[in-house]
């Protein structure tokens, strides 16, 4: 299927549950704003996806240091067409149309970069602790505004640890927990406090997620400032969370005098010929 069959497919989907997804943004924006949208593509296809993915291999990185533990992939012309095609559908136009009614923010742009989107595996032991999106895009001239998060690993469960955890309060006591289930769209707000997490996955089966960002001219909240991305330790670990804080403010010092870094972020698309 084309990036534009598998358009047509979520725009529908979206606009058949568009009422319920819109109110579900509504009553969750006052902490961090997203909604969850289940069975979104047909089965067959999804499982196809899911056996396409790369778990390892030379394009695959292994992302391991004290803030996360993860895998990613994201140079698209080395793997399957299929994952190309599938993370290009979230950036067509009508799909970003309707998720920017639903989430009442009409200026909705998509990136063809894949600047910290593309492919996320995570295996065993793997984890991501509570954080806030890095605020701009590779080139720091717009807003990144939505996380979009599609889940593709059959039979997940809340025991196989792997899932998405939202922090509205801010770091400290229970967090909103939403399974990594398979065929699953979370759409969620990026923003100065949506804080949130992946739960160490505790089980051999890998965690397979499509990720896109949205971004705008403008942030979603006023008070929005410049910012990377920035870590924090669960409750309780005081240590942690104190090594995090500097750290935080070391690299968002760097990034502050430093447009675009000391080096340029490897984490985006590059291909041959540019569109």
């Amino acid at each position: 299927m084309t990036r534009k069959d598998l358009a047509q497919y979520i725009t529908a989907q979206l606009q058949k549950h568009q009422e319920r997804l819109a109110s579900q943004y509504a009553q969750t924006k006052s902490g961090i704003g997203y909604f969850v949208l289940d069975d979104l593509l047909p089965e067959s296809l999804v499982l196809e996806v899911y056996k396409a993915f790369p778990v390892e291999g030379e394009t695959v990185i292994r992302k391991k240091n004290f803030r996360e533990f993860k895998h990613v992939a994201y140079q698209m012309d080395a793997y399957e067409n299929l994952l190309e095609e599938l993370i290009y559908a979230f950036q067509e136009p009508a799909v970003v149309q309707c998720i920017g009614a639903i989430c009442e923010k009409l200026d909705c742009l998509p990136d063809q970069y894949l600047y910290a989107g593309g492919l996320s595996v995570m295996k065993e032991g793997n984890y991501l602790h509570p954080h806030l999106d890095n605020s701009h895009d590779k080139d720091r001239n717009r807003w990144r505004v939505f996380n979009l998060l599609y889940y593709v690993s059959p039979d997940w469960a809340l025991e196989n640890g792997g899932n998405l955890e939202l922090w509205p309060a801010g770091v400290q006591g229970d967090p909103i927990t939403l399974v990594s289930r398979f065929n699953r769209l979370v759409v969620m707000a990026t923003h100065d406090t949506s804080w949130h997490s992946v739960s160490k996955v505790a089980v051999r089966a890998p965690r397979c997620c499509v990720s896109n960002y949205y971004f705008s001219e403008v942030p979603i909240h006023a008070s929005d400032r410049f910012h990377i991305t920035t870590f924090r330790a669960r409750p309780g670990a005081t240590g942690l969370d104190f090594l995090m804080r500097l750290d935080n403010g070391l690299r968002n010092g760097l990034r502050s005098l430093f447009k675009k870094g000391v080096r340029e972020n490897p984490h985006q698309y590059k291909r041959d010929q540019e569109d």
